[in-house]
């Protein structure tokens, strides 16, 4: 596991770097004192502690640099370590994972580097899960992670995934228990990738491709609580 901590505050460097230790003993953890140091390492991180007011190139600056790095759905975890509020807002825009205050709480630290860990754990084992589709006579396993959403038309059901379109059969009920918690059944018609979603609205989802979906209107409340649920229990989101 590649760890980074990004602080122009020599200080506030060890302390991080000490509070992780804590928890892992066997990262790679590397430490930076300004945003250009890090962004010249050109590492891949799974987690960066940054720093946001920093000489130069701020925090901020970093973690849109992180994020337009990532290819598909692959997020790294981004936590800002700061001695200001005012930037919580722009952290949403980056989607970060949390925002720690200076001074640090050392127990909120551990916690929220606890779950940290566990979310990279839990995405490491969706990266793993794959379902069997029958097409054209041949089973095919087609990764979860994979699938953008599933569609029902004309008596057959239609997989559109990130590599190209399956068509297969049976009830989209038995595709809901196949898939599992991580899609939501958005229409009759539709079965939605929620790690694929990049917007919505009252009445439409917009998946990763492009594709819009229907929302039905009765669902819509139950979508917001079902996708905050699962954004809360650490899946992917990209909205």
């Amino acid at each position: 596991m590649k760890i980074a901590v990004c602080d122009d505050d020599k200080v506030a460097r060890e302390h991080i770097v000490s509070l992780v230790k804590e928890q892992i003993k066997d990262a790679e953890i590397m430490t930076f004192a300004t945003g250009e140091e890090m962004l010249k390492a050109q590492n891949n991180f799974d987690i960066s502690f940054l720093d946001v007011e920093m000489r130069e190139i701020s925090g901020m600056d970093v973690a849109n640099h992180i994020r337009q790095k990532e290819q598909g759905n692959t997020k790294s975890i981004i936590i800002f370590v700061t001695g200001y509020e005012k930037y919580m807002n722009q952290a949403f825009d980056v989607s970060a994972f949390h925002y720690l205050l200076k001074p640090i709480d050392e127990e909120k630290f551990r916690n929220v580097f606890g779950r940290a860990l566990n979310e990279l754990y839990a995405a490491e084992e969706r990266t793993k899960r794959y379902i069997l589709v029958r097409n054209s006579g041949t089973q095919q396993k087609v990764y979860i992670k994979d699938i953008y959403y599933i569609e029902s038309a004309n008596k057959k059901v239609i997989i559109h995934t990130r590599t190209g379109i399956l068509d297969s059969y049976g009830k989209m009920d038995e595709w809901e228990q196949m898939t599992g918690s991580g899609f939501y059944r958005c229409h009759r018609c539709y079965l939605v990738n929620m790690e694929q979603i990049v917007s919505y609205n009252a009445d439409t989802i917009k998946v990763v491709n492009g594709d819009k979906l229907i929302l039905a209107q009765k669902k819509y409340n139950d979508f917001i609580r079902q996708y905050m649920k699962y954004a809360k229990d650490g899946g992917i989101v990209n909205v």
